[in-house]
This record gives structure tokens, C-alpha cells and sequence, in this order.
């Protein structure tokens, strides 16, 4: 029966009308843990997303692989319930716990039925400051983690941006895998699990968005029982990244009928003041859809791929313009000279009044679409935060996208599009490729 009434309260919560209009509040608990709560009684269901900024690039160098093998564990097993047990619990609450590891962060997402909080909760707790790291466990969830390591190994767009990241970051944490290696996550022990828990999940690096049916004084009051007993610091964030790629193209032999090419350099600063007109470019550019100028170069004009794309890469402690495309093994020379002359081309000339409008029109009508259940708007207001936005961002957004000119653009394109730095990852058997630095 509870599991039948969180189904159809999410069903509700799913079904509610998208909209950027959200009101945000600002929730400080008593013991000091800040929040950002966007309050609806209307359906009882609540979800919360927390996040704690450092995640896999907290590793310690040999130890790759440490924190998600840690996250992965947090949920086999805590206090006196062992993995099944825990399940168990979790199934009789209806609640749905989350734990993931990314390269700048490790997230927990919880959602449950307002008549199960205080008991959700306290599950939470135990995963979070009480993890038990049973031997069993440890083994069961290392043989899965070993299993995708070795499966990566074979996908050519995971082999792409492994050797990309590598090449670009040479000693820092961003040149290493989160999942770690074959090497590195069979040689992890239990204390250099219970170590990367020290390491990640601390009160010094917390970030909390809650949508739903709480108010502040009970979100406060929930925050503060659920980590109030954490750590109070964990370990220093790595320093900034040097990118050390120069331009030039790197091959990756790969036994395939079709190549994978991934290219970058460089990018800009979220906090950059033509962020946005950066934005709107590569929206033109290499966005979404057929109106894109690569898709309609590479695809429409000349049939070289079923699909491109391009990507402003925002990361804690690097900035990028990326893209990738997939090409037959005998086309992908053409494929990445007509990349690099269409670099070139939005580099010298800009873009046009209709290409921007068309642009502006896209990303003002798809930003709603965001807001689209509890959990995504908990997922945007940690974002929000961990980008240093504030609260009235979700209003004024659209503002932001509209007010960019083609005279911002045409400042910002020979800011971020620099052909003659990109450099060009390949994977497969490509034809007339050549490497070259």
C-alpha cells in the first residue's frame, strides 16, 4: 500500500506544470547548515538533493577509484542492518536513496512520502555516518565496478574521452578515471574505503536543495539530524588544472567500421561576464537539434555523420569548448577538416540576427521545461549553489540569454573558438588521419 501511494504521488509530482517560476527560500538550521528549499504542500512528497563538492578528484593518486567504490557502498549495508536488511527497510518506507560519485562532487538524492520523513531520514543517517563496508559487500560491488571498468574498455567514445582527459590534464586528478582502474580498484582495501568516506563526505563542502512538502523550520531541523555528525572538514580540493593539449589530432587504433572523433581546447569561465553570449554561440553553433551550423555542415550538406555536437564544459577547476561526431573509418578526414574550417568560419564571422533569434527563442522556450518534478528542482537549486548562482537565477535567466547581442557574440567567438588550438581525439581505423602535435 505505501509503495502504491509513493508511486501515485510521483505520478502527481511528475504531472505538474512545468515552470521556471519557482519560489526559492533560503534555510539556514539551527546548527548552520545552509538549504535552499522550494516549499509545496499541495501533494505529500518531498525530495532532497544533497551534494558534497570534491568527489573522485579527491583520490589520492594509486588510489583511483576509491570514492565511487565508497559511494556505491552506501547504500549494501549500515549501522546494524546489513545490505539486505537495509533493503529491506528502504523498500517498507517507499523511500528511493541515491548515491553517485562525479568528478567534482559526490551527490545523495532521497525522496519519500511525508508520513515516512522522520523514518527516511534516519535511514539516511545511518548510510551516511555509519556505513558498515562489509567484506561481502565491499567484493560483490567491486566485481560490478570491475565489470563496467572493462566494459569502457571497449566502447570507443569512453576510450575518446579517457585519452582526451589524459592527454589534457597530465598529473592532476582530472587526467584519472572516477571509476578508477583494473589495477587501482582491485587493489583497494576497506580502510582505503572508510578513508575516501573521510575524505568526501564532510560538513565543510555541503550543498542541499529540498522540493516539497516541508517547510524551513522542519527541513532545518531534519538537516541538522542527518549531518550534524559528519566530519567536520575533508580533504583540500586539488588546485586548478593546466590543460597541456596543443593543437593537433591523436589516433587511438580501434578495431571498428566507424571512427569517433572527440575535440576541444580551452573554454570560458561560468562566471566569465560573456558566459552568455558564449552560450547562445555554441547553441548556434553545435546545439541541440537539425538548426545547428555543424549539423547542417557535417550532416545535411555532406552526409559525413547521423549526428555532432558541441558543449561548453564548466567544471570546478577547468574550463573547455567541447564536441564529438562519429564517422565512417574512409570519411572521418573530411569530417574533421569540415570541423575545423566551420571553427575557423564562426571565429571570423560571427553569426547572423536570424541565426540568433532562432537561438534565443530555443533556449528561452526550453528552460521551463527544466522544472519538471521534485527532483530535477532539487537537482537545479544544488547546481545553482555549487555554481555560486543566486536564488532570483531561475527569474532572470531568460533575461540573461535575451540580452545578448550579435556584437557580444562576435567578441566572445574569437574568445572560444581557436582552430588552431583545438585538438582532435580519434578512436577506430580513420583513413588519411594522421597524428600530429
Amino acid at each position: 500500500m505505501i509503495r502504491a501511494a509513493f508511486a501515485a504521488a510521483l505520478a502527481l509530482v511528475v504531472a505538474l506544470p512545468a515552470q521556471a517560476a519557482v519560489e526559492i527560500q533560503e534555510v539556514t538550521s539551527p546548527g548552520g547548515i545552509e538549504a535552499w528549499l522550494v516549499e509545496e504542500r499541495s501533494i505529500p512528497f518531498a525530495a532532497i538533493e544533497i551534494r558534497f563538492r570534491g568527489g573522485a578528484s579527491l583520490d589520492p593518486r594509486g588510489k583511483d577509484g576509491a570514492v565511487n567504490l565508497m559511494m556505491a557502498l552506501l547504500e549494501e549495508g549500515a549501522g546494524d542492518m546489513n545490505a539486505q536488511e537495509f533493503a529491506e527497510a528502504r523498500e517498507s518506507l517507499a523511500t528511493s536513496l541515491e548515491f553517485r560519485a562525479f568528478g567534482d562532487s559526490v551527490s545523495v538524492s532521497t525522496r519519500f512520502l511525508t508520513e515516512n520523513r522522520d523514518e527516511a531520514a534516519a535511514l539516511l543517517r545511518k548510510a551516511l555516518t555509519e556505513p558498515r563496508f562489509d567484506e561481502d559487500a565491499v567484493e560483490r560491488v567491486r566485481a560490478q565496478v570491475l565489470s563496467n571498468i572493462r566494459s569502457d574498455a571497449t566502447d570507443p567514445n569512453r576510450i575518446a574521452s579517457r585519452t582526451f582527459d589524459t592527454l589534457a590534464y597530465g598529473n592532476h586528478p582530472y587526467a584519472r578515471s572516477r571509476d578508477g582502474t583494473i589495477a587501482t580498484v582491485t587493489a583497494l582495501t576497506r580502510d582505503d574505503i572508510v578513508d575516501a568516506h573521510a575524505r568526501a563526505i564532510a560538513r565543510d563542502r555541503i550543498y542541499v536543495g529540498a522540493v516539497g512538502d516541508i517547510g524551513p523550520e522542519e527541513l532545518g531541523a531534519l538537516l541538522d539530524d542527518l549531518l550534524s555528525d559528519l566530519p567536520a572538514e575533508g580533504a583540500p580540493i586539488p588546485p586548478e588544472a593546466e590543460f597541456l593539449l596543443p593543437g593537433g589530432v591523436s589516433v587511438v587504433p580501434f578495431d571498428t567500421p566507424q571512427s569517433v572523433a572527440l575535440f576541444g581546447h580551452t573554454g570560458i569561465d561560468r562566471h566569465d561576464p560573456d558566459f552568455f553570449a558564449a552560450f547562445v554561440a555554441n547553441e548556434i553553433f553545435g546545439g541541440s537539434g537539425f538548426q545547428s551550423r555543424l549539423m547542417q555542415e557535417v550532416r545535411v550538406a555532406r552526409g559525413l555523420t547521423y549526428g555532432i555536437g558541441t558543449w561548453l564544459v564548466t567544471m570546478d577547476l577547468s574550463e573547455l569548448v567541447m564536441g564529438q561526431v562519429a564517422s565512417a573509418n574512409d570519411r572521418m578526414a573530411e569530417t574533421i577538416e569540415v570541423v575545423k574550417s566551420e571553427w575557423a568560419r564562426i571565429a571570423a564571422e560571427g553569426v547572423t540576427e536570424e541565426e540568433l533569434e532562432a537561438a534565443k527563442t530555443f533556449l528561452t522556450g526550453a528552460y521551463p521545461l527544466r522544472f519538471d518534478g521534485n527532483r530535477r528542482i532539487a537537482s537545479i537549486l544544488v547546481g545553482m549553489q555549487m555554481d555560486d548562482l543566486s536564488p532570483d537565477y531561475v527569474t532572470t535567466r531568460n533575461d540573461m540569454v535575451n540580452a545578448v547581442t550579435l556584437e557580444d557574440i562576435a567578441r566572445v567567438v574569437t574568445r572560444i573558438y581557436r582552430p588552431e588550438d583545438l585538438h582532435v581525439v580519434v578512436v577506430g581505423q580513420p583513413e588519411g588521419v594522421e597524428p600530429r602535435n
